[in-house]
């Protein structure tokens, strides 16, 4: 089945464009022109994936990403303007997957679109298949079915943040720089900031230290991250 992707900005040009280019890559593609109807859609339609330009009547896109967390973890592509660098920020800290800024590349969008959805359904990468869980300390990582408990307890994760966090459980001793993890992501040479994966980690590690994970991800100056020794106990 063709996946569905809900289309969300005020300008209709740049929907019809977006609408043609995912219907290019065999993607299914809806509208709509303001944040409440985003939200309208969300609930008729059941999108695979939301791509979500920030500045918008009725509704921003930050609100409407907020609602949308609220009800569960959805990818979220943010579109944004080249100023609006703080919006893109408070975007990802929200739990956005990704974001393009404007004026872009179609071709790019539908890249991080399909980057996406291969997240959403991949498999565990090769140094996992021997087991479906990854279990560190208090940390237990269902590959399967995308879930992430501490202590028993489950965390809610967006798609991009179980990835990273599934590519540091994978090898705890390693300590991976932001480009590898990106490789991870979505694969070498692709356009994303060093500043967007440290969000990612941001909400990470606030998502679990509200559980008493406190030492999830360690920090190495100068060259990236590393898995926590997840004991919590917090360094």
């Amino acid at each position: 089945m063709p996946r569905t992707i809900l289309v969300v900005d005020d300008d209709p040009h740049i929907r019809q464009l977006l609408v043609f280019a995912l219907g290019k890559a065999g993607l299914d593609a809806i509208e709509a022109e303001d944040g409440e109807a985003a939200i309208a859609a969300v609930a008729a339609h059941e999108p695979d994936l939301v791509i979500l330009d920030i500045n918008m009547p009725k509704m921003d896109g930050l609100e409407v990403c907020r609602q949308l967390r609220r009800d569960g973890d959805m990818p979220i592509l943010f579109l944004s303007s080249r100023d609006d660098e703080i919006d893109r920020v408070i975007g990802i800290e929200l739990g956005a997957d990704d974001y393009v800024v404007k004026p872009f590349s179609p071709r790019e969008v539908v890249a991080r679109v399909m980057a996406i959805l291969r997240r959403t359904a991949a498999h565990p990468p090769a140094t996992d298949q021997a087991t479906s869980v990854i279990r560190h300390g208090q940390l237990l990582l269902d590959l399967d079915g995308w879930r992430a408990t501490w202590s028993g307890d489950e965390i809610p994760l967006t798609v991009t943040e179980f990835s990273i966090l599934r590519t540091l459980a994978s090898m705890p001793a390693k300590v991976f720089s932001r480009d590898a993890i990106i490789d991870r992501l979505h694969g070498p040479g692709f356009a994303i900031t060093d500043r967007t994966i440290d969000s990612h980690v941001r909400n990470l590690r606030a998502k679990f230290a509200e559980a008493g994970g406190g030492d999830l991800i360690e920090t190495r100056a100068g060259i990236g991250y590393r898995l926590g020794t997840c004991t919590g106990k917090a360094g």
